[in-house]
């Protein structure tokens, strides 16, 4: 009589954990990557626009720095708040509030027409879109182990580069709609572009699971698993922290991720995306549509970065040295991209630098969630993102003012050379933190 073989329950756990977290992914990250695309191309397609929008309406560079910053104090005042009622109401309604409420004023920004419409519209957009990002880091930490972060996080996240490897083209052949029913290039860019987020919003509201709980499309196994994982983190976060809301704004560790980290990195981002189009212009008389290309080769060389970088930050367990490293890389492709002066080799130093700003971010943002739960792990990291975003504000119009002055962007690009290499040392400096050791 044939006897069968008793089930190993270590190796039945692992195959359900990998059904589990691949299932997830299918799922989540495809959908949430093309959310976020459209949300990173509707806050830096200002950048395109400028193209034509700036001679349009005799924008100056300090005007249209001040334009393009202005978003982000619309941006901070409501960020937390935003993530707070997120983590109330829940992601899948929150969401496609923001996702809606953006694509509607991104597409009014066709009507534009001088420098308080273009501060009041891009004020607006910010504040609309406050609380998206944050979001959608607590919405993947309620469905991925800690251990799965950083690599689903930089999979999320390739869509900032992947937005204008996609949004490029596309805003540069829209500028060729210039003169169509009446309308400049620029009001056609704005219009179409914004309508994609309104239908997005509607479909989150229908398709996005809030929780593992209700996913009835995960096994009941799996679902048991994932949830069980999930909760056995929380308990133990919880037994070493415990954080509060209010503990978790005041916590140092979160001002210094904040201010110390991500704030250098976002000086590069921000001003990458805002104003690359004209940096490319800059370098030779393109067309619209081929300065749209050519800003396509950065994003593509980091968004394979990112994913690279993430992945070996989860498979090592290490996350401030991946950081620190990849501030570097930004620090040297800046510096070389002010002194370089062929087009090619300057597009190819921008690629350096953008590759190492956008690989920091996996390694990055799991580290807010390893003493950060529920409410305050929104709460947080939403301050988090709020103080990183006053660079959204300052660096594109600091950016503006030196252009205006001097004519060129090498001091702007000298500069953000200076902020990657002072982010790289404090990545190096906050390893020293006893609450971030087990990760450092």
């Amino acid at each position: 009589m044939r006897h069968s073989q008793p089930t190993n329950p270590l190796k039945q756990s692992d195959e359900v954990a990998r059904s589990t977290l691949a299932k997830v992914t299918r799922r989540l990250l495809p959908f949430l990557f093309v959310l976020y695309v459209v949300c990173f191309l509707d806050r830096v397609n200002l950048g395109f626009a400028a193209l034509q929008m700036n001679q349009d309406l005799g924008f100056s560079p300090a005007v249209y720095g001040l334009g393009a910053g202005i978003f982000f104090l619309g941006y901070i005042l409501c960020e937390v708040p935003s993530n707070l009622i997120l983590a109330q109401v829940g992601a899948r309604k929150w969401i496609a509030r923001i996702m809606i409420t953006w694509g509607l004023i991104a597409s009014a920004m066709m009507f534009i027409r001088g420098p308080l419409s273009l501060y009041g519209f891009r004020f607006l957009l910010g504040a609309a879109e406050a609380g998206f990002f944050p979001g959608i880091i607590y919405y993947l930490s309620n469905w991925y182990p800690a251990a799965e972060r950083a690599r689903a996080i930089a999979r999320f996240m390739v869509a900032i580069p992947i937005s204008s490897v996609v949004g490029g083209p596309i805003s540069g052949a829209l500028l060729g709609l210039d003169g169509r029913l009446g309308l400049a290039g620029w009001q056609w860019l704005f219009l179409l572009e914004g309508l994609p987020a309104v239908l997005l919003g509607f479909v989150v509201l229908a398709c996005l699971t809030d929780r593992p709980e209700e996913a009835r499309w995960l096994m009941p196994a799996e679902r048991q698993w994932l949830t069980t994982q999930l909760n056995e983190e929380r308990e133990q976060r919880e037994r070493r922290h415990g954080l509060s809301v209010l503990q978790a704004l005041a916590n140092p560790t979160i001002w210094q991720l904040g201010v110390l980290i991500l704030l250098c990195n976002a000086f590069g981002v921000y001003v990458l995306g805002l104003w690359l189009p004209q940096i490319v212009r800059s370098l030779s008389e393109l067309s619209d549509f081929m300065v749209g290309v050519v800003t396509t080769v950065p994003n593509l060389i980091a968004a394979v970065a990112m994913v690279l970088v993430g992945a070996h930050s989860d498979r090592s367990g290490e996350r401030l040295l991946h950081i620190s490293a990849s501030a570097t890389a930004a620090a040297v492709g800046f510096a070389g991209s002010a002194y370089l002066h062929s087009p090619v080799l300057v597009v190819l130093a921008l690629s350096v630098a953008a590759a190492g700003l956008l690989s920091s971010h996996g390694p990055f943002w799991p580290l807010p969630s390893v003493f950060l739960g529920g409410s305050a792990a929104a709460g947080g990291i939403a301050l988090i993102v709020s103080v990183a975003n006053l660079a959204g504000f300052i660096g594109p119009y600091v950016m503006g003012l030196l252009k205006g002055s001097s004519g060129s962007f090498h001091s702007g690009l000298l500069g953000l050379a200076l902020a990657s290499l002072s982010g790289a040392a404090l990545a190096l400096w906050l390893r020293r933190s006893s609450l971030l050791r087990a990760v450092a």
